[in-house]
């Protein structure tokens, strides 16, 4: 993935590594201002009002706001205020209509017929209708198409516009992803963007200065650095936001979020447990807590010989105690991880080989790797080679740096030499990314998806241009992943991932280091939020202030 794509994680790649953070009062001159109200304040009512404004903060900086090439947090999160698909995810994980009226599934499972919503307008008052559904779902099976999301739509075959608010898809195999993943994409305006070649789409001035969708919130401004202002779309068609408008500011660090938080100059944020008794100190701030759907990992590069020894792997991990980490890092706050799904997951499986903490056992596989301690200087050394790298994690994060300031203590006493490096966000999605790959080992996080599929992720056809950053490669886990695709019973699609993660697991293909609980501060008088594991913001046009 190229920097000018990425908008990721860790699925997701995060990544739970942005934070967020909103304000309905105060402001200073390097701010978008806020409007003030006049009067005395009325008692709340209980019921929604329209108006006013909050300022979300985050870590990350966004890259840019399209769907089909963006792949970080930050960036997905304010596409979500600005676009609409035709189904998306309720707090179940089950897909609902969106921008759909109707999905019928044929007896197959080769063809969906979906109906439209026929009350949208895009922001710029064009309407909506098929011809906008069969344009967005043509740029990734374009050749010139260069994103990384193509994976998702490699099933299908055709999509045809039948009429102005009905599309047929035809799929080459049954896809058990395609309901759920494939018609959640946001869809792109083809008014707008239908004269594009596709090859020069991922660099076009929308994608930056002038998005235009369909969703709650209408682009507005983005002053590179500072923030993201997006304000209320009154023609939205399930109904006006009751907010006037959403700031999503960047900030340097987590502990410059949690002071702004407590100044009043943001409204929301996500908190990691290691603040969050802090944050509950805080006057007129409320939290709101559960398990998200994410964990965090350490991937090596397995393009590096060293790495790509699976025994090497193991040992990494046994030399690891990541309960440790759970514990002294994050205050117990979170669950050592085992597999790369979410126990919230219908398919989650845990019952898999673990590699727990054992010293003894990582110099063991490591000497039966053929790296040992030739020079006495207590670097294990191969070939001449010393087992010397750097973990990269993003800056701002300050879980992540501390983790890798435990991983290199705990690596050093197997022998292994692992220096921290604390990359700039947008720099290190860069570094990390296709075609560069410029990483020896990384920590970082992984948003999953609502639908278990890791086809994105561990799949080798998703090295170069995909997701599989860290060249990932299994022949069996490739077949049963694709054999998964296919399948639509639950249980049996649950029995084939059971095997998918034993592999993965065996082969640590990476180091599963914990499931975060995730804490979203806010102020007392946000009302209307509901909380999801995956979405921040989920159901964000029905968020209102109270009086």
């Amino acid at each position: 993935m190229k920097l000018r794509k990425s908008a990721w994680l860790l699925l997701v790649l995060t990544l739970a590594m942005s934070m967020f953070l909103a304000a309905c009062g105060g402001n200073n001159a390097d701010e978008p201002a806020k409007e003030d109200t006049d009067g005395e304040t009325a008692a709340p009512t209980g019921e929604p009002v329209t108006g006013g404004d909050i300022i979300v903060g985050s870590i990350g900086e966004p890259t840019l706001f399209n769907p089909l090439y963006s792949t970080d947090v930050s960036s997905s999160d304010i596409e979500g205020f600005i676009f609409s698909g035709l189904v998306s995810g309720d707090t179940e994980f089950n897909p609902v209509n969106d921008l759909a009226t109707d999905v019928k599934m044929s007896e197959d499972g080769l063809t969906f017929t979906v109906t439209l919503r026929e009350d949208v307008k895009w922001h710029d008052g064009e309407a909506f209708n098929a011809d906008d559904v069969v344009f967005t779902f043509g740029v990734p099976k374009h050749p010139d198409y260069a994103g990384e999301r193509g994976s998702a739509f490699e099933t299908l075959e055709t999509v045809t516009k039948i009429d102005d608010y009905t599309v047929e898809f035809k799929l080459n195999q049954v896809d058990a992803t395609f309901h759920p993943i494939t018609l959640s994409y946001f869809i792109l305006p083809e008014h707008i963007l239908g004269e594009v070649p596709v090859a020069d789409l991922g660099e076009h001035e929308f994608n930056t200065k002038s998005p235009v969708g369909t969703g709650p919130f209408k682009f507005e401004e983005w002053r590179d650095g500072e923030y993201v202002k997006v304000v209320a779309n009154d023609d939205f068609y399930d109904g006006r936001p009751y907010l006037d408008s959403i700031t999503y500011k960047i900030v340097p660090d987590q502990n410059s979020l949690l002071a702004q938080l407590q100044a009043g100059d943001v409204d929301f944020t996500e908190v990691p447990g290691t603040d969050l008794e802090t944050v509950k100190s805080f006057d007129g701030i409320k939290v709101e807590s559960g398990l998200g759907l994410s964990y965090t990992y350490l991937a090596f590069n397995l393009q590096q010989e060293r790495f790509n020894d699976v025994k090497v792997r193991q040992a990494m991990t046994h030399a690891i105690n990541r309960e440790e980490i759970v514990q002294a890092v994050m205050n117990g706050d979170g669950e050592v991880a085992h597999v790369p799904e979410s126990p919230l997951s219908w398919a989650y499986n845990d019952d898999v080989p673990r590699f727990e903490f054992d010293q003894e056992k990582a110099k063991s596989l490591l000497a039966e790797a053929g790296w040992e301690d030739t020079d006495g200087d207590g670097i294990l050394d191969k070939d001449g080679e010393k087992f010397s790298f750097t973990i990269k994690t993003n800056q701002g994060n300050k879980i992540r740096e501390d983790i890798v300031v435990v991983l290199q203590q705990q690596l050093k006493e197997v022998g292994i030499e692992a220096t921290p490096e604390i990359v700039e966000w947008s720099a290190y999605i860069e570094q990390i990314s296709a075609p560069n790959w410029d990483f020896d080992a990384m920590v970082l996080g992984w948003s999953m998806s609502t639908f278990p599929d890791q086809y994105d992720i561990f799949h080798s056809s998703q090295r170069e241009e995909g997701l599989n950053m860290h060249w990932y490669s299994n022949a069996e886990a490739d077949k049963l992943m694709e054999e998964a695709k296919q399948i639509l019973d639950q249980d049996e699609y649950k029995e084939i991932y059971g095997k998918i993660y034993n592999i993965l697991a065996e082969e640590q293909a990476y180091t599963f280091l914990y499931y975060p609980n995730v804490h979203r501060a806010m102020l007392e008088n946000i009302q209307g939020y509901e909380f999801h594991a995956k979405s921040e913001f989920y159901n964000i046009h029905k968020w209102w202030i109270a009086e």
